[in-house]
């Protein structure tokens, strides 16, 4: 397994592949989990050179106590790649080797798509995921780019950033893998007690509810139905609710047929935030 923590050698290691070879990219903020070596696998399977990047984006916090709590462990994370397929490339560079002096984010448009859900409750976030990943995509070039499908608003805007910047790169959503109990993997579940991790199941089997719902009642009636769920629940502070439009991601008030929705949901239990999405029809 090859480890590289700047561009130049990374790129010099890159070079003979690209001639006629597949090279995957699997871009990860590390506290890796078996939703992230799903991806990797997937990758490892259409792809000829695979690599992945660990990297805690600074630009793409808009809180600074979730940045500095953000798990890191690179050892572990390359143990756990090791296991899968000693061929695995790392890329774990540091901020200087990413942005030079300039930690900044480029201000992106992506067509509104920025300012729901997460936008509204994340200033800045998708500005930073954008920079990050034009920048990650630019220097590894890779044929396909690999993503969960539990940030499904980060998969929708990493689809339009690749038009934005005319990038030759396909983009592939790989659908949300989850604990026996249904919970999401993240790894922000690496700082939950096994209490919370029970408790934090209730967002996985609210999704469930509404999507068993989704037919016979109305979009304002289920909205009601979840808010009542954890209006007097202790653990679980509600953030947000909302079935969306799948492809605009635009707030959805009335249903039609010729439309797919999903329903999404953050919570904070403490002050870990965790997220979960769930198409509908």
């Amino acid at each position: 397994m090859s480890v590289y923590t700047n561009k130049e050698s990374l790129l010099a290691f890159l070079k003979p592949w690209r001639k006629s070879k597949k090279i995957g990219f699997v871009p990860t903020m590390g506290a890796l989990h078996e939703g992230h070596l799903t991806l990797v696998k997937k990758a490892l399977k259409e792809n000829d050179c695979v690599v992945v990047s660990i990297f805690v984006n600074p630009t793409q916090f808009n809180n600074p106590e979730d940045l500095e709590k953000y798990p890191r462990d690179l050892d572990t994370d390359e143990a756990l790649l090791n296991s899968i397929d000693n061929n695995i490339v790392i890329y774990a560079p540091n901020a200087q080797e990413v942005y030079g002096d300039d930690v900044e984010a480029t201000d992106y448009s992506f067509g509104g798509l920025e300012f729901e859900m997460e936008g509204k409750h994340r200033e800045g976030h998708f500005n930073g995921v954008g920079t990050i990943l034009n920048i990650l995509f630019r220097s590894i070039k890779p044929d396909n780019a690999y993503f969960g499908q539990k940030d499904f608003q980060q998969l929708q805007i990493v689809k339009k950033l690749v038009k934005i910047e005319d990038l030759p790169i396909t983009i592939v959503g790989v659908p949300i893998v989850r604990e026996k109990s249904g919970l999401a993997l993240s790894s922000r579940n690496k700082r939950l007690t096994e209490e919370e991790k029970k408790e934090a199941t209730l967002l996985y089997k609210t999704l469930s509810e509404v999507k068993e719902k989704f037919a016979s009642h109305t979009i304002s009636e289920l909205n009601d139905y979840v808010k009542e769920i954890f209006k007097n629940n202790d653990q679980l502070l509600l953030e947000y609710f909302e079935i969306a439009n799948e492809n605009t991601l635009k707030t959805a008030t009335k249903k039609s047929e010729k439309e797919k929705y999903r329903a999404f949901i953050a919570v904070f239990i403490g002050k870990i935030r965790l997220i979960d999405n769930m198409a509908l029809n």
